[in-house]
């Protein structure tokens, strides 16, 4: 009986150490598809990090876009540069050569640096909805609500807090085991397709995730719906149409963005599994490669300080002699 059992169990712990990798199934097996995927992903991830860093250039060195909102825009960018590297490379890579594999470490890795920058960008959003809360409810307190330490204690907060969830998941995850199947219908790694393949009691993780889902999701989402909810009451006493598109102008690119992100994530992680695999990858590339391109660009071109911080480098870079 003992010899069984003892079997038994090195039967599972030679199962569960046979997989050292896992199969993304990506996008598509059409090599031509593929191709055209490739080179669209590749002109949007060249034109994200082009429009994040020109932006962050720009808020760095124009004097007047020096001030709470634009060190969040920056943060902002910076997020975005991080979430499009650690997926969309390594996308770019299985596309091109067709290799599907990548390691349990790399997996975990990679859900690491996805869960932290998801986080953070969640935290960063619901914090600029309060930026323009401030702004517009009490503008004449607004310098003092939102002084400089409030806006670092901010990015400290943001910062920690995102990689806090994500290396309590990431340990999590470590201790897992996989027994059957190494087959992972997405073109990255997620928590949810990954405890679909685990043969380890997932209690804990399922726990833990609900409570991350709560924390990043629901109060995010809870603090950007308050700002919004005050924003719009004070809109509406405003007696001048004038007044009341000037007051609406400094926050409609903030709200484009929390409406396309905001949606895709809660309709990915705060609802019940779907038998829809393709519209789930879809839902999937739109908060991870589609948005780190179109925040920059919404800030830019819908926003007139930076257009003319835009004009203005163009204009200092014409006056340089030419050799």
């Amino acid at each position: 009986m003992t010899l069984k059992v003892f079997g038994h169990r090195m039967f599972e712990i030679k199962n569960h150490s046979a997989i050292t990798e896992f199969i993304l199934l990506g996008l598509t097996d059409s090599p031509q598809l593929q191709m055209f995927l490739f080179c669209v992903f590749a002109f949007i991830y060249a034109t994200a990090l082009a429009a994040n860093i020109l932006l962050m250039f720009i808020i760095c060195i124009v004097k007047k876009l020096h001030t709470p909102m634009y060190f969040l825009v920056f943060n902002l960018s910076l997020v975005n540069i991080l979430s499009i590297s650690v997926i969309t490379p390594r996308l770019l890579h299985s596309l091109l050569t067709n290799r599907k594999a990548i390691s349990i470490h790399g997996c975990i890795t990679q859900i690491y640096f996805f869960i932290w920058t998801l986080g953070t960008e969640l935290f960063i959003l619901s914090f600029m909805a309060f930026d323009r809360y401030a702004a517009i409810c009490h503008p004449l307190q607004y310098t003092i609500i939102m002084r400089k330490e409030v806006c670092v204690g901010i990015a400290i907060f943001v910062w920690i807090t995102g990689m806090l969830n994500t290396s309590i998941q990431a340990v999590l995850m470590l201790q897992l085991s996989f027994c059957d199947s190494n087959i992972i219908n997405h073109f990255f790694c997620d928590i949810p397709p990954i405890l679909d393949l685990t043969c380890s009691d997932t209690t804990i993780i399922h726990v833990s995730a609900i409570i991350s889902d709560v924390l990043f999701g629901i109060v995010t989402c809870g603090l950007t719906l308050t700002s919004y909810f005050f924003i719009l009451r004070t809109i509406f006493r405003i007696r001048s149409t004038e007044g009341k598109k000037k007051a609406f102008s400094t926050c409609s690119s903030h709200l484009f963005v929390i409406s396309f992100y905001f949606s895709s994530v809660i309709y990915t992680y705060i609802r019940p599994p779907s038998s829809s695999l393709d519209k789930d990858k879809f839902i999937a590339l739109l908060y991870t490669v589609v948005t780190p391109v179109v925040n920059p660009l919404i800030y830019s071109l819908r926003n007139k300080d930076v257009k003319d911080a835009l004009k203005m480098l163009t204009v200092n870079l014409k006056m340089f002699p030419r050799p």
